[in-house]
């Protein structure tokens, strides 16, 4: 039924706009969630960067201090503790750092800014150290991490620089300490979640902090050989979600290079933690999509069986409508729409149309001898002969009122009718005998037949066909008469 599919059909593009706005919606929010949490990422990092490069500046200024006043000759005369003075003004006091040494040539000690007397050590293998050694830059080295040689035994990074003679030869190293404490007491500060991590990572991958606080094992390894890091360190700033290989999850990484240091600071958020909020509105907008859409489904279903059972209320209104009630065939009103019918199409084809009128003889005698019930069975049976001898779909047979009968012969001439008609009669007058009959229940039948050669209109056909009849019911009934 063409309503029915196109009910069908809306409802199912309905379903289809609607999960696919709200999918629309859920990828745009996701990004928004995404992109507001890299916002805020972004304002950590840049507050880190702010304040270790605050700090890493001053340690920079106290080592340049450090470096210019060791290279005044009038310091060299003066006492030992105007020379510290001069050596040290500059240092910074922050609560997380180290001693600043004075380093000659071999890596002894020869100022220290804890005392006036400075201490008895060699650093020679520092590794910081032995990098100013091969290396004639004199720009700041960041140390990776180390263990203290002071009772504390704490965790460092050192920040040094080379001391170059007039013609750049190697003098020593002016060196300052950090406590990587100082790192867990700023990543504190902030909240980021908890799985996520904050990192300060040098740009050659040594692991430098981290909060949540790194591991013993941890400390100063090497992260430079990460597909993650190479992508860092390539970019230098911005965001992108990635596979954490240590985690085992996927994060949002947002990182920032501090300044002109060689260090990256790095925020890797938890998906799990950004998509939280996103994942719960998914969820319930999801079960709502789905049971609405569910229902509109099913309330297309439902609609669409009560319009099933209205098309057959129809049609079996229809049906009865066009059958006449007792046996079953055709009624006039069917046929005249069904004679109109093959009218029209004869006269586009050009092919012959015959109309039968049959009328059962003595029916009114028989109906006073057996009752109406045995005449009502009579009409039934004379009713089915004459549909088991007219079987293609295009002919009809109907009940044209009371015993008369009335049959269609679609691209039938008059001698095919006259045949089928000698087969209707002979077989109606071969119907067992009723009650004590000694004469068979017999029809006269009126054929007419119009062809291209005829002149006739669809009454006339009709009236032809009527007239035969009675001209066979003169003529001694039980007969077929034809006329052209």
């Amino acid at each position: 039924m063409r309503s029915e599919r196109l009910l069908v059909l809306g409802s199912v593009l309905l379903v289809i706009a609607i999960l696919s706005i709200v999918t629309f919606l859920l990828i745009r929010e996701r990004a928004n969630a995404e992109l507001s949490t890299a916002r805020a990422a972004n304002n950590i990092v840049q507050l880190i960067d702010a304040d270790v490069l605050r700090n890493v500046e001053l340690y920079d200024v106290s080592l340049l201090g450090l470096i210019a006043a060791s290279q005044r000759e009038d310091l060299k005369s003066v006492s030992p503790a105007i020379r510290h003075l001069a050596y040290f003004d500059r240092a910074t006091a922050a609560p997380y750092k180290g001693n600043i040494l004075l380093l000659d040539n071999k890596g002894d000690v020869i100022a220290d800014s804890a005392s006036v007397e400075p201490r008895q050590g060699n650093y020679a293998d520092r590794e910081y150290f032995q990098s100013h050694v091969n290396n004639p830059d004199p720009g700041m080295f960041i140390s990776p991490p180390f263990r203290a040689r002071s009772p504390e035994q704490d965790w460092r990074i050192s920040f040094s620089r080379r001391v170059n003679g007039s013609q750049g030869e190697f003098l020593g190293v002016a060196e300052a300490a950090m406590r990587l404490s100082y790192f867990d007491q700023l990543f504190n500060s902030l909240s980021i979640g908890r799985d996520s991590t904050v990192n300060l990572i040098s740009k050659d991958g040594i692991l430098l902090a981290q909060q949540p606080r790194l591991a013993e094992e941890l400390i100063g390894r090497d992260f430079s050989n990460r597909p993650n890091f190479q992508r860092i360190v390539k970019e230098g700033n911005g965001s992108f979600t990635g596979f954490s290989s240590r985690h085992k999850d996927k994060r949002l990484y947002t990182f920032s290079k501090v300044g002109n240091l060689p260090l990256i600071v790095i925020v890797a958020l938890s998906s799990d933690e950004v998509f939280a909020a996103w994942k719960r509105t998914a969820m319930v907008v999801s079960f709502a999509t789905i049971a609405l859409c569910v229902s509109l489904l099913w309330l297309t279903w439902l609609l669409c069986r009560e319009l099933r059972r209205r098309h057959g209320a129809e049609q079996e209104l229809a049906q009865l409508a066009a059958t006449d009630p007792l046996t079953g065939l055709a009624n006039r009103r069917s046929l005249d729409q069904a004679l109109r019918h093959e009218w029209f199409r004869a006269q586009r084809s050009g092919l012959p149309l015959s109309v039968l009128m049959i009328d059962v003889d003595h029916f009114k005698a028989f109906n006073d001898r057996h009752g109406h019930q045995s005449g009502d069975d009579a009409l039934r049976r004379v009713a089915k002969v004459i549909s088991d001898h007219v079987r293609r779909p295009t002919d009809l047979v109907a009940r044209y009122g009371g015993e008369e009968f009335s049959v269609i012969l679609a691209e039938t001439d008059s001698i095919g009718a006259q045949q089928i008609a000698d087969n209707i009669r002979t077989a109606v007058e071969q119907l067992p005998l009723v009650g004590g009959d000694e004469s068979p229940i017999t029809v006269s039948i009126g054929l007419s037949t119009w062809t291209t050669a005829s002149d006739i209109g669809l009454e006339q056909l009709l009236f032809v066909a009527d007239k035969a009849l009675y001209q066979a019911k003169e003529n001694g009934r039980n007969r077929v008469v034809a006329v052209d």
